[in-house]
């Protein structure tokens, strides 16, 4: 079968989609007090973290994107990041956090496994960053994992019961993430092709 390694990255750009939705639905239940409280994690509070997490997206989908219409690198990087918390409710994330979700699936479901090695250009502060294309997406991925952990846990200290996010590849899970995709306005047969 070809195109096998493109194709998990446009499952995983699911998956991601699928955990920020089932993280951000839970969080919507958090009262704003909650939601901006200061916790013990690597950002302050669960809205910085999430707010970082969308910013951190921006910068990485924007590269992506302008490499795939052979546009030269974003030349204000610093613009994704100012302000470093855009948005103060979880509503407003949520929002931006799905707009996000989806230019990262429409741009993994237009790879193909001979143009995974194309490099793609960032600038940094301090330097010009070149990463393949398989690279930063596996880059961009364990970004958000590792921040959706730290989430998890501040939301266990919480109300709101964390979401289970470790159930999606799984044929057994489907039923179990079968509401969350028609929420999302997708299938199983969308994702799995």
């Amino acid at each position: 079968m070809s195109n096998l390694l493109s194709r998990h990255l446009l499952s995983m750009a699911y998956n991601n989609a699928w955990s920020n939705h089932r993280m951000l639905k839970a969080c919507a239940w958090l009262t704003q007090a909650d939601f901006v409280a200061h916790r013990t994690s690597f950002f302050p509070s669960i809205k910085a973290t999430l707010n970082h997490n969308l910013t951190v997206d921006w910068f990485y989908i924007d590269a992506l994107e302008r490499e795939q219409r052979n546009e030269p690198p974003h030349p204000q990087i610093m613009s994704f990041f100012d302000p470093e918390e855009p948005f103060d409710t979880c509503a407003d994330l949520q929002r931006e956090q799905r707009l996000a979700d989806r230019r990262l699936i429409d741009y993994c479901a237009h790879l193909t496994d001979n143009t995974l090695e194309r490099q793609v250009t960032l600038l940094r502060p301090r330097a010009k960053q070149q990463e393949t294309r398989t690279r930063l997406l596996a880059h961009l991925f364990e970004h958000q994992i590792h921040h959706r952990g730290q989430v998890h846990a501040m939301l266990a200290g919480t109300s709101v019961a964390p979401p289970q996010l470790d159930e999606f590849f799984c044929d057994i899970d489907a039923e179990m993430r079968a509401a969350d995709l028609a929420e999302m306005g997708l299938s199983e047969a969308v994702v799995w092709g």
